[in-house]
């Protein structure tokens, strides 16, 4: 019996370190990435009426974040760093096993000569060369919970941001691009516990550097240079 588990594809998105990514997958459907299967699983057949679904769970590793022990309570950056929750009522990146699950949206399936078959997909809270261990269909009449409570989460959408971008510097980032930079940007990139508003934090996306402050609610960019 086969007890371990291997990646079979990574992900491909714009964010080379995890500063910046969503909280949640969805949170930002601008965002799009592309799943490219690992050789031994760029087989057509196993992804055989893949493009009649919409969305897609993603099983996968938080790579950045494996460790050899484990804590049973974590603080959530939502609620400040400062209050403790079980590690099980979070989907914190430090747990026993390491492992994120995520809904995206499939945008399409495509058939490259470098990589066989890949997945387009949009809304993905993965960092570039994620390793995901499987892929799953969103399946509504199962997985569709309108009633479900949050919990602390509830709040999620009180988080959010007024940006404040430049039409000169927006216009450095490709067009495609802007409308999911601008996303991730009015989530809130920071660590919940860092607020000065004299200080200049950098966001590497999609090849650029994007710096800004962010004072009394508003987020303020104030350069973009290319990688």
């Amino acid at each position: 019996m086969k007890t371990e588990i291997q990646a079979i594809a990574h992900m491909k998105s714009d964010f080379p370190t995890k500063f910046g990514i969503p909280r949640q997958s969805g949170l930002v459907e601008a965002l799009r990435s592309t799943i490219v299967f690992a050789p031994e699983f760029r087989n057509p057949d196993a992804l055989r009426g893949i493009e009649g679904f919409s969305h897609l769970w993603l099983i996968w590793q938080f790579s950045q974040a494996v460790r050899q022990d484990w804590s049973p309570t974590v603080r959530p950056p939502r609620l400040g760093g400062n209050v403790r929750m079980g590690v099980f009522a979070t989907r914190s990146p430090f747990r026993p096993n390491s492992l994120g699950l995520s809904c995206v949206r499939l945008l399409g399936v495509e058939e490259t000569r470098e990589f066989g078959t890949v997945l387009h997909v949009g809304g993905a809270d993965l960092m570039d060369g994620t390793p995901i261990f499987d892929i799953k269909p969103y399946i509504p009449y199962s997985d569709a919970r309108p009633e479900a409570l949050g919990g602390f989460t509830d709040r999620a959408g009180d988080f959010l941001l007024k940006v404040d971008f430049p039409e000169t510097l927006l216009k450095k980032i490709p067009l495609e691009k802007q409308n999911a930079v601008i996303g991730v940007l009015e989530h809130d990139p920071r660590p919940t516990y860092q607020n000065d508003p004299e200080r200049t934090y950098g966001l590497t996306f999609s090849g650029y550097n994007i710096r800004f402050h962010v004072k009394n609610g508003v987020l303020t960019v104030k350069e973009v240079t290319p990688l």
